[in-house]
């Protein structure tokens, strides 16, 4: 009998009809009959269907025969189901194997009316797919095998003979040998998920399968996985595709195979996490070392270097999706925590090379904004920027310690700021030293004044220029330009002017009052009167607020500086040009 039949051919196999019923029969034929009925008086009496009371009688030889038949198609039929892959390729013939399931079920009757118990069905279907899982696994890995042995052919490597026993190479083909088991599971559940038609429980089995089949890969995985050197990674592709498809199948997520996979990589997940960890810190230590603070992107090269690195830490392990929520929430949280522990020691490692980098510098007029400055001030906004994406967490206690994080940068930050306008006030103290020499009363000024009245009476004597206040103002644009062009947060900028007109115009102030007993000397006057009207045009130029320029302090500078300027005017003939009225149509 050829397969596959139709179910009344297979019906006239199992339950022949009576010779009486051949229209014509041969002589040999018809002898076999006369035979046969007298035996019938010993033959054993069984169901028939040809007497009026439903009693038919069968020899044994023919009882044997036809258990015969049906043990031959039960083997048949249990063999196409163990080869199913194969028997029917793609799902083809079309309802083919739904209607084997049905015919298996019917082969295993006990009789043509009482039913098997659907135990027994699912017994020997499970026991066929067991069968079934071993030869699939072994025919995949054979088929492996000659595709490997032809790259080799191909690559014509002598080398490539050593290269089999290699970690590396086994780790390459049990990647290879992941992709061909993923590509049977996906053709099982697209071409064979028909069995269900006939069998409510058939995908049941089919997942069972599925596991059997994935406990057979796991043998080769995980001797793969052991000869692979310690602290190694290459393994986590292999990972990684398995882990995309298992978590993404309802019935093989979280299975046996899935949960031994869990149990194979969180071991070496945790100890990537560890190193990682280490050797950022490490890197953070040695960069700030030797960092030369040139700018690199958005900040430096030890900034750039740490942002990279915890962002890359943080996708590979984002990528891996890990299964199980409780320990992907513990690597999730860990490494938020880590980025935030690191980009603090950022920002206060930076804060230290502020400090250091200001103090080495020039207290006079002849500083100069270094672009090292401004490339901290941009560490400091790529941290604030940095932090919102690598520390943040939904869980309210990691978003308390993110907003620490960032509490912590705006504070360096006002730091920062309060050093570098401390160092702009030491400048114009600087300044101001230089004109407090001419105070009224000192040694000097009446040195000064005696020695030029003197020496007027034989030669011209050249009277003190504006060298100084040109120095200071040059000191000031120069600086304002650097920080404007330089540093990538406007809102730091804008408070960085503020505080600094408004402190710089305090200590104009209280140096002023120092002197409120005294009248200036003239030189003191035309340098404080071209100081405080390029001061305010300059910062008004710079975006400060006329709430800020317009204080009460600059007020109080410039009545005090009209004030003497009308005296000037009075005792020694006038300013010679300087004045403070009509500063803003000054050009310079």
């Amino acid at each position: 009998m050829k397969w596959p039949v139709t179910e009344s051919e297979l019906l006239s196999a199992l339950y022949p009809s009576s010779p009486a019923d051949s229209p014509t029969l041969s002589k040999k034929e018809l002898r076999i009959m006369e035979l046969r009925k007298k035996r019938d008086s010993k033959s054993q009496v069984v169901a028939g269907l040809k007497r009026p009371d439903g009693i038919g009688t069968v020899t044994v030889e023919e009882r044997e025969r036809f258990e015969e038949i049906k043990e031959r198609l039960r083997v048949l039929l249990e063999n196409q189901i163990t080869h199913f892959r194969y028997c029917f390729p793609f799902g083809r013939p079309e309802g083919a194997l739904k209607a084997t399931l049905s015919l298996l079920e019917r082969v295993l009757m006990k009789d043509i009316v009482t039913p098997v118990p659907q135990d027994e069905v699912k017994a020997v279907i499970r026991k066929c797919l067991e069968q079934a899982a071993l030869i699939n696994y072994q025919r995949l890995s054979e088929y492996a095998k000659v595709e490997v042995e032809k790259s080799q052919k191909d690559q014509k490597d002598p080398e490539n003979v050593g290269r089999l026993v290699t970690p590396a190479k086994k780790l390459e083909d049990t990647l290879r040998l992941a992709e061909l088991v993923i590509e049977v599971l996906q053709q099982n559940e697209e071409h064979h998920a028909e069995g269900k038609e006939a069998f409510a429980w058939w995908s049941d089995l089919m997942v069972e399968h599925a596991e059997t089949f994935l406990s057979l890969y796991a043998v080769d995985m995980d001797a793969a996985l052991e000869v692979q050197p310690p602290d190694s990674w290459d393994s986590f592709p292999l990972f990684q595709l398995l882990n995309d498809y298992l978590r993404l199948d309802y019935n093989l997520c979280n299975g046996k195979f899935h949960k031994h996979l869990q149990d194979l990589y969180a071991p070496l997940v945790v100890r990537y996490v560890d190193l990682m960890e280490s050797s950022i810190a490490q890197s953070i230590h040695r960069g700030f070392e030797r960092e030369s603070w040139e700018p690199v992107n958005n900040g430096s090269g030890t900034s750039e270097d740490l942002f990279w690195k915890l962002d890359a830490l943080q996708t590979f392990i984002r990528d891996l999706h890990w299964p199980e929520e409780e320990f992907g929430k513990h690597l999730e949280t860990r490494l938020k925590l880590m980025s935030s522990d690191m980009i603090e020691s950022c920002v206060k490692r930076t804060r230290v090379a502020f400090e250091v980098k200001l103090q080495k510098s020039s207290r006079t007029t002849d500083f100069r904004v270094p672009q090292s400055i401004c490339t901290m001030f941009n560490v400091m906004v790529d941290a604030k920027a940095q932090s919102a994406k690598l520390c943040a967490m939904e869980l309210g206690q990691e978003r308390q310690y993110h907003s620490q994080i960032d509490n912590l940068i705006e504070e360096t930050v006002k730091e920062m700021i309060t050093l570098l306008v401390a160092k702009f006030v030491v400048i114009l103290e600087s300044v101001l030293a230089k004109l407090s020499r001419y105070d009224e009363g000192t040694l000097f000024s009446s040195f000064l004044s005696f020695t030029v009245k003197a020496a007027s009476k034989y030669v011209d004597v050249p009277k003190p220029g504006m060298d100084v206040a040109d120095a200071y103002v040059t000191f000031v644009r120069h600086s304002q330009d650097v920080l404007r062009d330089k540093v990538n947060e406007e809102m730091y900028i804008e408070r960085l002017f503020d505080q600094w007109y408004t402190s710089t115009m305090n200590l104009l102030g209280t140096w002023l009052t120092d002197r409120m007993d005294l009248q200036l000397h003239l030189y003191q006057l035309k340098i404080l009167i071209r100081i405080v009207k390029k001061k305010y045009r300059d910062f008004r130029l710079q975006g400060v607020l006329d709430s800020t320029l317009n204080s009460k302090m600059y007020e109080t500078v410039k009545n005090r500086l009209m004030l003497e300027e009308a005296t000037a005017s009075v005792r020694d003939g006038g300013m010679l040009g300087i004045s403070m009225k009509d500063s803003d149509e000054e050009d310079n």
